[in-house]
């Protein structure tokens, strides 16, 4: 299997994002996590657009316009909790959780509380499809994809 993803990176077909750790920001060595480069040609691979996989497909999108604009990205990882980027530029870090609507209360906690817990003064965000977003809670911010990615 790690052939494979091998091959597809060598191709530029997926992206091979390295994990970071937040707290120590070591970069492990293993459980790397891999993005399309074309997500038509991950709907043709993976059999077609699937209403359940939206977070994935959008969290390849904002992978994809976060490297169109000149980020180094890594997926983040604080204790055992994921984050799904920490994108730096010119020394700016930005740390981003994507979800598609935020639409329970469970999936607030999950979102925002992965950034709650990092203890460091750099921007945390979230970004998602809800059409009305609140704004900040407790110091992290909500944006549209759409409005903070155009």
């Amino acid at each position: 299997m790690l052939d494979y993803l091998q091959y597809a990176s060598s191709v530029f077909l997926i992206n091979k994002v390295r994990r970071q750790d937040i707290i120590g920001k070591k970069i492990f060595e293993i459980n790397d996590k891999y993005y399309f480069s074309d997500i038509g040609v991950r709907n043709a691979i993976i059999g077609g657009y699937k209403q359940v996989q939206i977070d994935k497909i959008l969290e390849n999108v904002v992978f994809l316009q976060l490297k169109a604009q000149g980020y180094k990205v890594f997926v983040g990882k604080s204790q055992e909790k994921e984050i799904d980027f920490v994108a730096e530029k010119h020394g700016k870090i930005t740390y981003i959780q994507v979800t598609y609507l935020i639409a329970s209360e469970e999936t607030k906690q999950r979102e925002f509380g992965n950034l709650i817990e990092i203890k460091d003064n750099y921007e945390k965000i979230v970004l998602s499809l809800d059409d009305f977003v609140e704004g900040d809670h407790l110091g992290i911010q909500q944006y549209n994809i759409i409005d903070r990615l155009t």
